[in-house]
């Protein structure tokens, strides 16, 4: 990541609101999830005229046929995590609300609660997970079938914050991970 000296980024995480309780509900694939992606896409591309550098599609309604919360994830690359002015700022006037600022990562999200926009600043590891954990499920029927049983059984659970749950997935995603860059390194070396 690049370093800003003159604007240092948060220390500390911040949970505006604070912690929330929610009940996790799975829900079945649903056809309209990429057209919802779209239109936030849309609206995102609108309210930073050029201040994002790259827009994904990520989390568990990013990979068709999948289960998943009925929650939109999108990825957001900034060039300054720090310039909120030019990211959240705009955001928030597009009618989301910042929900989590913590060193490297900004969230907001809508007020229904059913898209989260995750910022990172260029150059952020998180980014290239995000995505390989994507492009890993979209493509392993396996890795996709583990991580939707492990998804449903936790959702069983209760729940005293929605961050515990995410946790709580931890396991699955670093196994998937750890085996979709094994396959990206034989990749490489077979080319």
């Amino acid at each position: 990541m690049a370093s800003h000296p003159s604007r240092p980024d948060v220390t500390e995480p911040q949970l505006i609101g604070g912690v929330e309780k929610r009940t996790i509900e799975i829900a079945d694939y649903d056809e309209r999830w990429p057209e919802w992606y779209r239109a936030h896409e849309q609206r995102i591309r609108d309210a930073l005229a050029g201040a994002g550098i790259q827009i994904e599609h990520i989390g568990s309604t990013s990979v068709p046929g999948l289960a998943a919360k009925p929650i939109l994830d999108v990825l957001v690359v900034v060039a300054d995590i720090t310039a909120e002015e030019a990211h959240v700022e705009p955001l928030v006037r597009a009618g989301y609300e910042l929900r989590v600022r913590e060193p490297g990562h900004r969230l907001v999200r809508t007020p229904e609660r059913d898209a989260h926009v995750h910022l990172l600043e260029q150059g952020d590891p998180g980014i290239a997970a995000y995505l390989l954990l994507r492009d890993r499920l979209r493509t392993d029927a396996a890795d996709r079938q583990l991580y939707e049983e492990t998804k449903r059984e936790l959702a069983t659970r209760v729940w005293e914050d929605m961050n515990d749950y995410a946790d709580a997935k931890t396991e699955a995603i670093t196994a998937i991970l750890s085996r979709a860059r094994r396959c990206a390194e034989d990749q490489r070396e077979e080319s």
